[in-house]
């Protein structure tokens, strides 16, 4: 069942002030200089995955997690407060696709899975999340040696 993602958000943060929405007119953009194939490609999505040993997310949480590529899918949990997620419990794949990356790296069609994949559920301030979060999974992805991501927004 679709959720209405703007009267969601307004919904759920009721509380604070209307929402500045984020305009972004100067993304970088860097193209790959290899084919994809030849790619060590990450997985990032704001699913809010988490394995059963690690602690759930909470309120205004800017941590994220890391879920080692070779992960059970049967080992990970979801905390989320902007969708529904019965979805997802029953195929993760469809908002932390792993298994669909583990085939396609088998396949050949990317070069290889990066280790780990990182997921976080988003937070209101967009401060915090360029501020706080974005650097940290930054180097996490360049210790990775992530040459691509797959970037799953929920």
């Amino acid at each position: 069942m679709p959720i209405s993602y703007i009267p969601r958000t307004r919904e759920r943060y009721a509380e604070y002030p209307p929402y500045h929405w984020v305009v972004n007119t100067e993304a970088p953009w860097t193209p790959l200089s290899k084919p994809i194939k030849e790619c060590r490609v990450a997985l990032v999505s704001s699913g809010g995955f988490y394995l059963r040993t690690q602690p759930p997310f909470g309120e205004n949480d800017t941590s994220y997690r890391r879920i080692p590529r070779a992960a059970e899918i049967a080992d990970l949990r979801i905390y989320h407060h902007g969708y529904r997620d019965a979805d997802a419990d029953r195929d993760p794949n469809c908002v932390f696709p792993l298994e669909r990356l583990r085939e396609l790296e088998a396949a050949g069609v990317i070069g290889s899975l990066a280790d780990p994949a990182l997921s976080f559920v988003t937070v209101y301030s967009a401060r915090k999340e360029v501020e706080e979060r974005a650097p940290k999974i930054v180097a996490e992805l360049k210790a990775a040696g992530a040459e691509a991501a797959l970037l799953v927004p929920v």
